[in-house]
């Protein structure tokens, strides 16, 4: 897709995606507030919605080893976008949706999206979802991105997810709500956000294990550099015969602030819940054992943070 635009926007759209060119499959490009480009497959239909902004993706029975990209850009600062795009995967599937959102606000406005999101996983099935958040452009406006990803998981389904928020964005709140109802499914959730300045973010997380033998494991990595300010609330509640794994990293630099708030809630006897969480800065010796090899401090310092949001 990215050959046909600006080239602002086709830097937006590999920042979030990866896309370079057009990509085989199906997809969804979204530029400011409407829908730019829709390209279906034969296992993978993409349809507007007739009622609300987004759409609506459905994929058939038995569909494995295929992608859906659904990237979203904004470069007119003071817009406001919104879109409910629904996914329904049937039943003994392996499919990878790319998503994600850039904001270039060159402006003195805001500009905000928000994404709601709702998966409805068929039996058997898995789903692999990567989201990456990115903010750029040199005005004074804020770049604000208010995420929900709601996940409904029949038998034997799983959803791994993979949230990212690599810079720029001024404001986020994040909402992810994943029920395991079906027995057997589980869910890998893995966040990874840096924020610097006066940033801040919040995200809130509800796992609920209803189903018998259901498993959760939920990952948070974070980096807040000076003045920029985190909060992360995740919550598993376990119903039944489960397993849920919670774990909270965050380096602080600088003035940045970090509060980590994981929450377990056991409602059966075979109900196994662990939560850790871990805040602090960085090691001494990490830099020192680094600056030994030949790299300046800031150099370390940027290396360690790599390998930590990996």
């Amino acid at each position: 897709m990215s050959e046909h635009y600006s080239e602002t926007v086709a830097a937006m759209l590999e920042k979030i995606s990866g896309l370079k060119g057009t990509p085989d499959g199906a997809y969804n490009f979204r530029l400011d507030g409407k829908g730019e480009e829709r390209k279906s497959s034969d296992h993978i239909k993409i349809t507007a919605k007739t009622d609300k902004p987004g759409i609506d993706i459905r994929i058939a029975d038995g569909t494995v080893n295929e992608k859906a990209f659904i990237p979203v850009v904004l470069t007119k600062s003071g817009l406001e976008d919104l879109v409910y795009n629904d996914f329904f995967i049937g039943e003994n599937c392996d499919v990878t949706i790319i998503a994600g959102c850039g904001i270039h606000n060159c402006g003195c406005e805001d500009s905000k999206h928000n994404g709601i999101h709702t998966f409805y996983v068929g039996k058997n099935s898995k789903v692999s979802y990567v989201e990456v958040h990115y903010g750029a452009g040199n005005g004074t406006g804020g770049r604000i991105l208010n995420p929900q990803t709601i996940v409904y998981l029949q038998e034997g389904a799983t959803v791994v997810m993979d949230t990212s928020q690599i810079g720029g964005v001024d404001s986020t709140k994040r909402y992810t709500k994943v029920v395991a109802e079906g027995d057997n499914s589980e869910v890998m959730l893995t966040e990874k956000l840096m924020t610097h300045g006066d940033q801040t973010a919040n995200s809130d997380v509800d796992i609920i294990l209803n189903g018998h033998d259901t498993k959760a494991r939920a990952i948070s990595r974070s980096v807040a550099k000076e003045n920029s300010r985190q909060v992360f609330h995740p919550n598993v509640e376990g119903n039944d015969l489960c397993f849920g794994h919670v774990q909270c990293d965050s380096i602080i630099m600088g003035n940045g602030r970090v509060q980590s708030i994981p929450a377990i809630t056991a409602n059966h006897v075979d109900a196994s819940l662990i939560h850790e969480a871990a805040i602090g800065k960085i090691a001494g010796d990490q830099i020192l054992k680094l600056e030994t090899l030949g790299f300046t401090a800031e150099e370390a310092e940027e290396r360690i943070l790599q390998g930590f949001l990996k």
